[in-house]
């Protein structure tokens, strides 16, 4: 599921349907990764930008669709995350192209 475009914060249950990988994840990356800092209300509630979500994505990509420990992928991203960047990139528009070619199948 593409993340809506303009918004400046998402809530947890929208980046977990994006990446389509439970909260509680999320929430344990949050501890693990201390570059993973969403924003929160009065009650707790977490909001995360943009920017949290591209490095919840290079996390996801490392440890997910590489296989990578979380200490390897700690270590990736301080040495390659240029690369890393790239590769993420290209994911998503490769997600994106998937997403319309569905909708444009299911229209059919």
């Amino acid at each position: 599921m593409p993340l809506l475009q303009g918004k400046l914060y998402y809530s947890i249950s929208e980046v977990s349907k994006h990446l389509d990988v439970a909260t509680s994840l999320l929430r344990y990356w949050e501890t693990e990764f201390n570059t993973i800092n969403p924003k929160r209300n009065a009650k707790g509630k977490r909001f995360y930008t943009t920017a949290d979500i591209e490095e919840i994505q290079r996390v996801y990509l490392l440890v997910k669709e590489k296989g990578y420990t979380l200490q390897g992928a700690k270590d990736k991203i301080k040495s390659d995350k240029k690369n890393i960047d790239s590769n993420v990139e290209v994911i998503e528009k490769l997600q994106s192209i998937k997403h319309f070619l569905t909708k444009l199948k299911e229209e059919l």
